[in-house]
């Protein structure tokens, strides 16, 4: 009986926190604010303390993990709706460096030393606060930047060049199987894809590892050999 409570627990557990992870919303871990960070860690803690315990039943369980996921859906309700709100839970963005002056006020209000912000700019491809004009420190602690336009790579509009705005490329087949909802995607047919692969040389989709396309360059394909 323990084993299947535990299994059960287990599997409750799962779906909680993958309930959880929706609520937040498609966010990377870089992206989590504080304030995310700790749902998460009282939602672990309140599971880590429940699971293996034998005197908590599993109804108990899925009632303070029902409870603690409707607190943050209502927070995350009120906090997209109220500014204020937001700017108190999640805090804001701070503008470290403005038109290449560093703000050492804000520096110090976010606990950032030099040579930290050094290495987050290293992290970021720039080794030299010479090629920096601005600099803010995001509520995730990741740093955006904006160089000034001489270390900037030129773009096509610089080089006066013409180019044209392509579609990304669609995977339709991978490792031999073919990828029936990028079909769909974009209108096509199991028919259309064989006659074409069989156009470019290829009798087998088992023989293929994998084949994008797209609707300006067509199909790119590896085998597995």
């Amino acid at each position: 009986m323990d084993y299947l409570q535990i299994t059960l627990k287990l599997i409750i557990g799962l779906g909680a926190l993958l309930v959880v992870t929706r609520l937040l919303g498609k966010k990377e871990m870089g992206q989590f604010t504080p304030f995310d960070f700790i749902y998460a860690l009282i939602l672990g803690a309140l599971l880590e303390e429940t699971i293996y315990e034998h005197k908590t039943p599993v109804w108990q369980m899925l009632f303070g993990i029902v409870v603690w996921a409707v607190l943050i859906y209502t927070v995350e309700v009120l906090v997209m709706k109220n500014e204020k709100l937001r700017k108190l839970l999640k805090g804001s963005s701070s503008r470290l460096m403005k038109n290449g002056k560093l703000d050492l006020n804000k520096m110090k209000k976010n606990h950032i030393e030099m040579e930290q912000l050094r290495t987050m700019l290293r992290q970021k491809g720039i080794f030299s606060l010479e090629e920096v004009r601005d600099i803010y420190l995001e509520t995730s602690g990741n740093i955006s930047i904006k160089k000034y336009a001489d270390f900037e790579p030129p773009t096509a509009e610089i080089l006066k060049l013409k180019v044209y705005d392509e579609d990304p490329t669609i995977l339709l087949v991978d490792e031999g199987k073919i990828e029936e909802d990028m079909l769909k995607f974009i209108g096509k047919s199991k028919d259309w894809l064989h006659k074409q692969l069989q156009k470019e040389g290829y009798s087998s989709i088992d023989h293929i590892l994998y084949a994008e396309w797209s609707e300006a360059k067509g199909f790119f394909v590896k085998t597995y050999s």
